[in-house]
């Protein structure tokens, strides 16, 4: 099996491991995906394509350039935007790719992603959905949610879909690789889902279940009057222990390397 073909079969895996309807973390066709296979393409989820029984033809391949290029244009209609996206296509027999296609070239791009899981997980809904989203995400509240998701997540307020949600998320991206000086591994969008950033379809895995898990224990802790969150010293430890950078390899590690 070739290289481009292999990076689509992982993204088959992922894609449907991230459906799975146990999981909760996408409902019918919520969510979408995308792997990049070289410096000039990607693929990226169909619209309109479930993610729990995805099929290799229901990826489209994508130029990067000519989708990033439409996030320099103004004023552009959906109409506009479907048919720049559609030009965008390496094969214009393949199917229409999501909408969501922009902020996915710049997660492989800017964000140097190499896999990117997009879903809408109710138990971290919950929370992006209520008046405190922002301020509960403020800290990270236990070791694994530093190891797996990052010293923190880069959080977006809600954004209209499409091509306005691109710009928010290119600036969340920008402000958070000045502060930290590496792009995150998670984007939280209010009343909308989170982006996990991956160099492995494991890693995108790996995140999208620690950030479930705590979201989960976050909402548990205000039922005993609020979550306690780790120090800033706590956060730095965990993040540069080498122990830990060794396990997170390990679990992060693609299966095409086991």
């Amino acid at each position: 099996m070739n290289e481009k073909l292999s990076i689509l079969q992982e993204l088959v895996n992922l894609s449907r491991n991230l459906g799975l309807p146990e999981r909760d973390y996408v409902i019918l066709g919520d969510g979408n995906t995308s792997a990049k296979i070289d410096e000039n393409t990607f693929w990226v989820k169909a619209s309109g394509a479930y993610l729990h029984n995805i099929l290799p033809e229901n990826f489209v391949q994508m130029q990067i350039d000519r989708v990033l290029a439409i996030l320099e244009e103004k004023d552009l209609t959906d109409d506009d935007i479907l048919k720049k996206l559609s030009e965008a296509k390496v094969n214009q027999k393949q199917p229409r790719p999501s909408l969501e296609t922009t902020f996915h070239a710049l997660a492989l791009t800017l964000g140097s992603a190499k896999f990117v899981g997009h879903t809408h997980p109710v138990a971290l809904n919950s929370i992006l959905c209520s008046i405190h989203a922002e301020d509960a995400f403020q800290g990270r509240i236990f070791s694994e949610e530093i190891l797996y998701c990052g010293i923190a997540p880069a959080f977006v307020p809600y954004t209209d879909p499409g091509l306005p949600l691109a710009h928010a998320i290119k600036k969340a991206m920008v402000d958070y690789i000045a502060q930290y000086a590496e792009p995150p591994r998670v984007l939280l969008l209010q009343n909308h889902g989170m982006i996990a950033l991956g160099q492995t379809a494991a890693e995108v895995e790996n995140i999208t279940a620690m950030a479930v898990k705590a979201a989960r224990i976050l909402l548990g802790t205000y039922l005993l009057g609020g979550p306690r969150y780790l120090s800033d010293k706590d956060i730095s430890r965990i993040y540069t222990r080498p122990d830990e950078l060794y396990r997170r390899q390990k679990a992060n590690q693609s299966q095409n390397d086991l």
